[in-house]
């Protein structure tokens, strides 16, 4: 090979590095925050995008919820949801954004019973202060999203119905829907291992529609505040027709519909899997995205 030709060679390959590293984001998966709340250290991850370190812009944010049985690394392991950022951004689907992602641990974001565990106030109190303190971020309504799968997708709910002067959009994929007579059916062997520390031990029946579930089931905080209270957010419903809790999921969507609520509400072909979840966090990025812009 030529002089003239390793020369070229070596320019394509700068310039070709150069283009990738100017549409691929940032991944930073070990960070941790000092909870005084929950009186330990909580991991989180972060997606910065492309031009983060090249400018001085601010951004908006999605808080990112994962599922039962994952932690902060779910979302990247098996959602891989930097590569499906880098490329909604780099064609304009989704506008640039921060993307966290805590450990919620199987905390289902919530405060525990009896204050055993009080994650949400830890997530307001201490997380969403600090995270919007360290990155250059937007902290205000208009500029912040929430959205998580099952377990998260709770939170999600959870969070934007509690909330609704902190989040401008929430999307739920797969979430942990329930209503009072489902809640009261879930396997005593199952409440045991997944249920009790968050609601309550050795509860059956209509003990657990206790006060820590009347504070956080969605059914029922939907059902307990008026329409102008929900427009507050913006809502995007997405749950797989072979999902258990498509049921849960289409009870919000018809509870949310009586009362005038609008929103989105999808129900595609899949399961309670990472492939339908990979396939539906464009879509439910490009949801919050809208929220952000100037319309």
């Amino acid at each position: 090979m030529s002089i003239i030709k390793r020369i070229l060679l070596v320019c394509l390959l700068l310039i070709s590095a150069n283009v990738f590293a100017q549409t691929t984001g940032k991944v930073i998966e070990e960070q941790y925050i000092k909870s005084d709340i929950l009186n330990h250290n909580v991991k989180y991850a972060v997606y910065l995008p492309a031009d983060y370190e090249t400018s001085n812009r601010t951004y908006p944010v999605v808080y990112l919820l994962h599922g039962y049985g994952d932690d902060h690394t779910g979302w990247l392991q098996f959602g891989e949801v930097n590569r499906y950022a880098d490329k909604a951004i780099a064609d304009g689907t989704i506008p640039p954004m921060i993307i966290v992602m805590p450990d919620g641990g199987t905390s289902f974001f919530i405060n525990a019973y009896k204050g055993k565990l009080n994650y949400e106030d830890f997530f307001f109190k201490e997380f969403i202060p600090s995270i919007e303190k360290e990155y250059r971020i937007k902290g205000t309504k208009q500029y912040r999203g929430v959205a998580g799968l099952s377990m998260g997708g709770f939170g999600t709910l959870v969070y934007s119905l509690k909330h609704p002067d902190m989040f401008s959009a929430a999307a739920a994929l797969s979430a942990a829907v329930r209503s009072d007579d489902d809640f009261m059916a879930i396997p005593d062997e199952r409440w045991k291992d997944v249920y009790s520390k968050v609601f309550g031990p050795d509860l059956k029946g209509k003990e657990r529609l206790n006060a820590t579930w009347q504070a956080n089931s969605i059914l029922g905080l939907v059902q307990s505040k008026t329409t102008d209270d929900l427009k507050n957010v913006r809502y995007w419903i997405d749950c797989g027709d072979d999902d258990a809790l498509s049921k849960g999921n289409s009870l919000l969507h018809i509870a949310l519909t009586e009362k005038k609520v609008p929103h989105k509400f999808r129900i595609r072909d899949g399961a309670h899997n990472w492939t339908y979840w990979r396939t539906g966090i464009t879509d439910a990025l490009a949801f919050i995205g809208d929220s952000f812009r100037q319309k």
